[in-house]
């Protein structure tokens, strides 16, 4: 996934207000987190948007399954580690006040064992008392099957138009992503990405939460609508 458009990554999603976000993400922390230190580690951190708004205030590090989008992190920015993991078998040798894992990238694990799994590694790489947030996916209720979608970006010198149909395949949701940009003085470019997240629902997202030591809460206002956000404070 997004290995060839990884470097228009950016682009597409320009509307996202990361700032605003991080901002969010500040505030929750200096709300749930007890332990003492400031370690943060964003998993799936994409391009690195995220922690550009909070490496000042947090010492910070970021893994993500991709490369290509490391390459472009450590670019984005500057005086953060970054490591290319895979968050299913996550093992850093090293614990952190606080985790994320946001834009919904815990939805590509998949399957419920997976998801636990993930939960069990936040937990392993958490200190007594630090916090996980992380922003799920959609659930069966929220989804919506059938749904065409449309991203576009307008720029002066590249245009990028993206579309898909919502599809479901058991407890999977489907995104199919047809990708046209046209950039200038060059020929216009088709990609297809596919895109497979699981549709978990709240409970037993909580019950996993639970059952790995943590002391769990769902947000329903999250930082995009009708996805909400997990919190849990490691006991």
């Amino acid at each position: 996934m997004y290995r060839e458009i990884a470097s228009y990554y950016d682009l597409i999603y320009s509307w996202k207000d990361y700032k605003k976000e991080a901002k969010k993400i500040k505030k929750l922390i200096l709300k749930y987190k007890k332990s003492d230190g400031n370690e943060l580690l964003d998993i799936a951190c994409g391009t690195g948007k995220h922690l550009e708004y909070l490496k000042n205030t947090f010492s910070c590090m970021g893994v993500d399954i991709n490369e290509e989008m490391i390459n472009i992190a450590k670019k984005n920015v500057r005086g953060v580690s970054f490591k290319k993991a895979d968050m299913i078998t996550l093992n850093l040798n090293k614990k952190f006040d606080i985790i994320i894992c946001l834009f919904s990238s815990i939805g590509y694990v998949k399957t419920y064992s997976n998801l636990k799994q993930c939960i069990q590694n936040f937990a392993n790489h958490l200190k007594r008392c630090g916090v996980v947030i992380f922003e799920p996916w959609l659930t069966k209720s929220t989804y919506i099957e059938g749904f065409p979608h449309m991203n576009t970006y307008d720029g002066e010198d590249i245009k990028i138009a993206r579309l898909n149909i919502s599809k479901i395949e058991g407890n999977l949701s489907v995104l199919d992503m047809h990708y046209l940009i046209a950039e200038r003085n060059k020929e216009i470019k088709y990609y297809k990405d596919r895109h497979e997240l699981g549709l978990f629902e709240i409970d037993k997202t909580l019950e996993f939460m639970k059952e790995t030591g943590f002391k769990p809460e769902f947000l329903k206002k999250g930082l995009i609508k009708d996805r909400g956000l997990y919190i849990g404070v490691k006991k």
